[in-house]
């Protein structure tokens, strides 16, 4: 008899870690710059006890690649997303590790005018294979400048892919995908996430920018969730069916592209929609969807489209408020209430 081998169980950021190694072997134009990617190795410090960045992912990438391709570089974002983008237009593949995303507004022109812009103003000529990872995401107690999402502003550039995976195994496919698209993508890895565990294939796997994944089929109600609202989502999907509600949850694993066909045709089925985002409403990836569902499928739509979102407000630093910041199962429970 055939014993099945065990399914292997990795963490987010070690997902996040591997596909950047394996990315790395594949394709020696691949290179990591950031600050403590190399955790101060080549500074004088061991390399064994380089930490990795601040949460870990780059941890073993300087003792197989060197000081070459794992680049530490100084506290400065402009300067380092800056290198980052004329690396790439000079024919390499740099990852950037920017650690948080409230700090990409210090490397905003390097991104927008630059990266996001740069092969459409040479006509298509210019490649700009460019890969910036940032963490982001209430619940850590990290503060307002530390806990922003951010992911909507730069769905609204165009030029732009961004990806918000909300497991290990989408977390190394859709970073390899990032990594050898020849595009620039903003990678957002939720904060909460990083402990989160689940199956992930050893070996490397790619998987498409733009393709939603229904995580749940379900007939009543469609709930599209990002990021780290897709385990609420779920959550709640499951305290809605003991009520005899069943809730389809799509999770978008991008927000630009954006697949906005896989959420049509599940809202053409259920009849109803909840978006689960954590950022702010105003100008925000749930209004967006529920503005482009309300176009598509206005007339299988059997009332308003609901959005549970972050208050319009930053991530407060207190426990209390910042438990109640960001949307709660009872909350995307209660806004399919509202639907009945």
């Amino acid at each position: 008899m055939t014993v099945a081998a065990p399914t292997r169980v990795l963490s987010l950021v070690d997902a996040v870690g591997e596909a950047m190694r394996q990315a790395m072997e594949a394709d020696p134009a691949v290179i990591v710059l950031g600050e403590d990617v190399a955790g101060g190795a080549g500074r004088g410090e061991e390399k064994e006890n380089a930490m990795g960045g601040s949460f870990g992912a780059t941890k073993g990438l300087f003792p197989l690649f060197g000081p070459n391709r794992v680049r530490d570089t100084p506290i400065s974002e402009a300067g380092f997303v800056g290198a980052g983008v004329g690396a790439a237009a000079a024919g390499l593949r740099p990852i950037v590790d920017a650690m948080w995303a409230d700090f990409t507004g210090l490397a905003f022109d390097q991104i927008y005018n630059q990266a996001s812009k740069m092969s459409f103003m040479f006509g298509g000529q210019a490649r700009l294979p460019l890969t910036i990872r940032v963490a982001m995401g209430s619940g850590l107690g990290a503060a307002a400048q530390h806990s922003g999402t951010l992911y909507a502003i730069y769905a609204h550039l165009p030029g732009l892919k961004v990806v918000v995976p909300s497991t290990p195994h989408d977390a190394k496919g859709l970073l390899l995908e990032s990594i050898f698209d020849d595009g620039p993508v903003m990678f957002f890895e939720h904060l909460k996430l990083y402990v989160a565990k689940g199956p992930v294939p050893e070996e490397p796997y790619r998987i498409p920018l733009g393709v939603a994944d229904v995580r749940r089929a379900g007939s009543d109600v469609t709930i599209v969730a990002i990021s780290a609202m897709v385990d609420r989502a779920l959550e709640a999907a499951e305290r809605l069916a003991a009520s005899g509600t069943s809730a389809e949850v799509i999770d978008p694993r991008t927000v630009s592209p954006l697949d906005l066909d896989t959420i049509v045709a599940s809202v053409e089925k259920t009849g109803a929609l909840v978006v689960v985002d954590e950022s702010p409403p105003h100008c925000s990836v749930a209004s967006e969807i529920a503005a482009a569902v309300s176009e598509h499928a206005f007339d299988s739509l059997n009332g308003p489209v609901r959005r549970v979102t972050a208050p319009h407000a930053p991530v407060p630093f207190t426990p209390s408020l910042e438990n109640a910041y960001a949307p709660s199962v009872q909350a995307i429970v209660d806004a399919v209430g509202t639907l009945a």
